[in-house]
């Protein structure tokens, strides 16, 4: 597998996309400072997981996206792809495992954006980070391993510390992967000892959760008989009660129904009233409106009639106008013919006058044009006061008609605002809201029936309690009693044990016949024995029974010198008799103390010349002292003489119980055991006899709280019933009066918007007559304006009819003094036109009177049509008032019988109320029985088949109350006892098998961890030996002799350090970390390459390595890295030509454009090759 190419786009410098081809095994890259070489190798380590900022020169892993330049933008994200060729199919370590090793080409691409966000693809497939470290996983070749060297590496690599060191022995040696097993391993293992070891706790739990169930279990199979019992007996007492209850509802149901229909049949009689009362209230709002429309025609008419009358007087005054006007022309006429003879007559004089009347004829064409504008402004005043006195006309017929609606609409409204004020009178007359002091008696007495209850069950849930701890402490006492009489019990046998071995000891079990019939006879058969009176010092009993022996079974009599003499009424036997004498025990100077000192003073006699030593050394020293007659016995008990030794230790296996004096010790100890354990039995005795007399205290306590329960709670229902039916009665009348306040409250409402509304009323009507009043003030001023606009129009005319013939008169006088020559046409054609004219205007105004004679018929008749309209009008009025008057009676009528009726309607509700709460009380009773006996699960039938012919309620409550004290009696019961106590013995099995699998599964776990370190260490050692081999070769090729060398800090291969010896020619062996610059470089660059040959990395990068190394050195690093490349491709950034000359595949980088990497190629061979060729 060798590296392909490498793609980069947006990779810091390299923002375009830029492809780095390697097609041979030794690639050189070049470029001069700061031009993006070394983005490369960050671009690899990037790709391959590095996820160490710092690593990538970076301060975030968004600093490897290109950041823009003077000239550019920034990307949005940052992708470098490493193409594989592996078409040589030689897969090396842990890749040869791999899925992908018969891939012909491997594709591994990771991409980033501004938000952080890495993806890793591998052949175009999406994965995770671990996925790509998996792939290279012992090859050697990882962000990094040893194939990435860097410049700040050598020297990194010079002075890591051992454990560092190691890494790259253990990734060239491929165990990097079992260090990542053994980590999972570990923390499998230590999963599986928790697990373990909470399942122990669980287990243990669970053991006493089941004795536990177990008991409850048989508990809750009781409970459960008891309580089918009890089902079976409540379900016939409910059936009872349903039989007896069923036809008391029935009477009930029928007296419902009966009330129902007569309350029906009185809201049947008062809907049809409210059905009338409805229809004469529309038909009187119908009337309402359309008398309140008929007002409005009435008076529109009115007004439309005046209006023709003004119009038809108009006419009138300009008809005599136009008459006198037409006289006044045939008048000026005549004079215009008379006035032509005179004109005739001093035609002479005018002509001679010609030159005077110019300027007279400019005047009164100046006169003329001044009095035909002042003409056009009248007609248009008179005009404009026409316009406004019609106007006015309209807004005056308006105003009367606003008025006379206003004051009907106000009339209504008064009538409307009298009824609602008596309706709302009749509702205050009705009663308010009803109370029944019972409801609130009751209520307080169903609260103290309540807190009565609430006390009888926190007594009752308080009993409970103290009966549960009561029964516990009764199993406590129990228990304890148990234990006392055990350890009472095993007191005894102990005593009983120990006292028979010492007994036996002491001699008392195998005395002769004789000698235990002459110790009856002397009354000293229960006589001690020396061993029993003995008392030592701890410590020395084996010494005091070694020198005693078989003294010890002496017995201990008043007087030896009496019974001596009846020793010979002995027949035979053994016997030995002792007194105990005070003996006052003098110090020795020996130094050492005598035996008799460490027992009881009146034994001492016993022991006379005896000394104690503690050891045999100091038994040893002193034995030369002793005389005769004196010994020294040790602790251990040993017992020397002058001249003898005697030992007879027992075996200590033979008896757990020591000596005689040991046992005596422990015999006294026992007894007082013994006796404390009878005291405590006693005592627990009597604790469990006084848990026992509170318990049954407790109980028959809980059966009579259940009785005053039962007792309250039946008290409580009937309270209850009764309150509920008394406040279903007083919610009733509360909600008529409810019903009676709302109604009364929007009649307040109504009343309150209708007095508001005819207040409005008024002060519209005061405001449209007052509007009337300034609206005669308003005609008379417009009469009178407009009399004067006409009188200023008659003065204009008049004025501009004689400035017109005055200039008219002049102009002919000049045309007849200028014309004097043609006297007679002259005249004869002035007196035409004079004529023309006369006759023009005579014609005019005869067709202005004519015009307006025609008009005034038809004005007269649309004011004959109009008085008549306003007559029907009036008449139509008078007839609605009529009409509104009657369907007013029929509603007060009508009103006055509703009442009565709602009355009846009221009182049918009220028994009707009454008897459905008395159904539904008995319904609700049934209701109530019927779910009690659901809740049993028997049925009625099954329930009613059951019963005895003879059963009764009372019988069969008493029955249910004597299973309920049975039932009480056993106290709490966990009903899910008998399902848990199965399911956690279930639950134990698994969890004993669960335990076994775990168990199992952790000796595999300890095998693996076993079997990972010996393969680590046996791997380890033998890359360790191997890669010190390749060193002790390489290293004399880069130094031209000398000689270096691996070792080890510790003594265990799993996790020793490793440092470098080294010795260049001529100097001593040290460590690597005393040679100089490039001495450090070149035994670093050794000690990698020896690594490479071992484990050869598909791919080798190294960063200006040679940057510290002389002319000599960098050639032997050349052809080292020359013999190298036929099993690894290397690819190596430099500055130094001896380098470049032997690369076979040489790349440019430059940075033409600031801060932008731009990459040119060359095939060193083929260019070679051309320029020989």
């Amino acid at each position: 597998m060798r590296l392909k190419e490498i793609k980069l786009a947006g990779f810091k410098s390299f923002v375009d996309p830029t492809t780095v081809s390697l097609p041979g095994n030794r690639g050189v890259v070049v470029g001069p400072n700061g031009c993006g070489k070394s983005n490369i190798i960050d671009a690899v380590r990037w790709v391959l997981g590095e996820s160490s900022a710092r690593q990538l020169r970076g301060e975030a892993l968004t600093d490897v996206i290109f950041n823009g330049s003077n000239s550019r933008q920034p990307a949005s994200l940052a992708a470098i792809e490493l193409v594989f060729d592996n078409r040589d199919a030689r897969p090396t370590g842990e890749f040869a495992k791999s899925r992908f090793a018969s891939y012909t080409e491997l594709a591994i691409r990771r991409e980033v954006n501004r938000e952080a966000q890495s993806t890793y693809y591998l052949n175009g497939t999406r994965c995770r980070r671990r996925d790509i470290a998996d792939v290279f996983l012992g090859t050697g070749f990882g962000p990094r391993s040893y194939s990435i060297i860097e410049q700040n590496m050598i020297a990194q690599l010079v002075e890591a510390k051992p454990d560092v060191l190691r890494t790259y022995l253990e990734e060239a040696a491929g165990i990097s992967k079992y260090r990542e097993r053994r980590r999972e391993t570990q923390n499998r293992m230590k999963h599986t000892v928790e697990n373990l070891e909470r399942l122990g706790d669980v287990i243990d739990e669970l053991d006493k959760q089941l004795a536990h169930l177990k008991r409850q279990a048989k508990a809750a199979e009781r409970y459960n008989t008891l309580k089918e019992q009890k089902r079976q007996r409540t379900a016939q007492w409910h059936a009872i009660r349903l039989l007896a209850l069923g036809s008391e509802l029935d009477g009930q149901e029928a007296r419902t129904k009966a009330l129902d229909a007569e309350h029906e049949a009185a809201l049947a009689a008062r809907q049809t009233i409210d059905t009338g009362l409805e229809q004469d209230r529309a038909a009187h709002a119908e009337l309402a409106d359309e008398q309140a429309t008929v007002q409005g025609g009435y008076y529109r008419a009115g007004a439309e009639a005046a209006r023709v009358e003004e119009a038809i007087e108009f006419g009138r005054k300009r008809l005599a106008q136009q008459k006198a006007d037409l006289d006044q022309i045939r008048a000026r006429q005549h004079r215009a013919v008379s006035e032509l003879e005179t004109d005739m007559a001093h035609i002479a004089r005018m002509r001679a006058g010609v030159e005077e009347r110019v300027p007279d004829i400019a005047r009164a064409e100046d006169l003329d044009a001044k009095a035909t504008a002042r003409l056009e402004r009248a007609e248009e005043r008179v005009h404009a006061s026409q316009n406004a006195w019609e106007d006015f006309a309209e807004r005056a017929a308006r105003n009367a008609g606003d008025i006379q609606l206003q004051r009907s609409r106000i009339e209504h409204g008064e009538q409307v605002l009298q009824r609602l004020r008596a309706r709302s009178a009749l509702l205050d007359s009705e009663p308010g809201v009803v109370t029944d002091p019972g409801v609130e008696r009751l209520a307080r007495q169903l609260d103290g029936l309540e807190h009565r209850l609430a006390t009888v069950d926190a007594e009752i849930r308080a009993n409970d309690q103290g009966l549960a701890g009561a029964r516990e402490a009764v199993e406590i006492c129990e228990r304890a009693l148990e234990q006392a009489r055990t350890a009472a019990q095993t007191a005894r046998a102990e005593l009983a044990a120990l006292s028979a071995v010492q007994a036996s000891a002491l001699g008392k079990a195998n005395l002769e016949d004789a000698v235990e019939r002459w110790l009856a006879d002397h009354g000293l058969e229960d006589a001690p024995r020396l061993g029993e009176r003995l008392t030592v010092e701890p410590g020395w009993e084996t010494a005091v029974e070694t020198v005693l022996g078989s003294g010890l079974e002496a017995i201990e009599v008043a007087d030896t010198g009496a019974l001596a003499a009846r020793l010979g009424e002995l027949a035979g036997g053994r016997l030995v008799l002792f007194e105990s004498t005070r003996t006052e025990i003098e110090p020795t100077p020996r130094g050492l103390p005598l035996l008799a000192e460490f027992v009881r003073p009146e034994f001492g006699a016993l022991l006379v010349g005896v000394f104690a030593a503690k050891s045999m050394t100091e038994a040893l020293r002193h034995r030369s002292r002793l005389q005769r007659g004196q010994s020294i016995v040790t602790a251990d008990g040993v017992w020397l003489g002058v001249d003898w030794v005697r030992f007879a230790r027992l075996d200590e296996g033979t008896d757990e119980s020591g000596g005689v004096v040991q046992r005596a010790r422990q015999i006294e100890a026992l007894d007082k055991a013994s006796d404390q354990a009878e005291a405590d039995l006693a005592e627990q005795a009597a604790r469990l006899a006084e848990a026992r007399r509170q318990t049954a205290a407790l109980e028959d306590q809980r059966e009579g709280l259940h009785e005053q329960r039962v007792e309250l709670t039946a008290e409580f229902s009937r309270v209850r019933t009764e309150h509920d039916v008394r406040q279903v009665r007083v919610e009733e009348a509360a909600a008529r009066a409810r019903r009676n306040a709302s109604e009364r409250d929007e009649n307040d409402v109504q009343i309150e918007t209708d007095a508001r509304d005819l207040e409005s009323r008024r002060e519209r009507l005061a405001e449209l007559e007052t509007d009337a009043q300034s609206l005669a003030g308003e005609g008379e001023s417009l009469r009178t304006a407009r009399d004067a606009d006409t009188a200023e129009r008659e003065s204009a005319l008049t004025a501009a009819r004689e400035t017109r013939e005055a200039l008219h008169r002049l102009r002919i006088e000049r045309q007849g003094l200028e014309a004097s020559l043609e006297a007679a046409e002259t005249a004869r054609d002035r007196l035409e036109s004079q004529r023309r004219d006369f006759e023009e205007r005579a014609h005019e105004l005869r067709g202005a009177v004519t015009e307006t004679e025609a008009e005034m018929p038809a004005q007269r008749k649309i004011l004959e049509a109009k008085l008549a309209e306003r007559l029907e009008l009036e008449q139509r009025l008078a007839d609605l008032r009529r009409r509104m008057e009657a369907v007013e009676a029929d509603i007060r009528t009508r009103s006055a019988k509703r009442n009565e009726v709602q009355q009846t309607v009221d009182e049918a509700r009220s028994r009707l109320e009454d008897a459905r709460v008395q159904r539904e009380r008995l319904a609700a009773d049934r209701d109530n029985l019927l779910a009690q006996l659901a809740e049993t699960g028997i049925g009625f039938e099954e329930a009613r088949e059951g019963l005895a012919a003879d059963a009764t309620e009372e019988q069969l409550l008493r029955a249910v109350e004597r299973l309920d004290k049975r039932i009480h009696r056993l106290g709490e019961i966990n009903q899910a006892a008998i399902g848990d106590y199965e399911v956690e013995s279930e639950r134990r099995n698994h969890l004993d098998r669960q335990r076994e699998d775990l168990e199992t599964a952790l000796a595999t776990l300890r095998d693996a961890i076993r079997r990972i370190d010996r393969e680590t260490r046996v791997r380890f050692k033998d890359t360790f030996d191997r890669v010190n081999q390749q060193l002790d070769v390489l290293f004399p090729k880069f130094f031209g002799g000398g000689h270096a060398y691996l070792t080890h800090t510790g003594p265990d291969w799993l996790d020793t350090g490793v440092t470098v010896m080294a010795r260049p020619p001529g100097k001593r062996n040290a460590s690597i970390n005393s040679l100089s610059g490039g001495e450090k470089a070149m035994a670093a660059v050794a000690l990698i390459f020896s690594i490479f040959q071992l484990n050869p990395s598909p791919v080798c990068l190294l960063d200006e390595v040679d940057a510290s190394l002389d002319d000599l050195n960098v050639d032997r690093f050349a052809d080292l890295i020359r013999e190298m490349s036929d099993d690894v491709q290397f690819v190596v950034i430099t500055h130094n030509k001896r380098t470049i000359a032997m690369a076979d595949h040489l790349l440019g980088v430059t940075m033409q454009e600031p801060g932008v990497s731009r990459l040119v190629s060359v095939d060193v061979e083929s260019t070679v090759q051309t320029a020989a060729g």
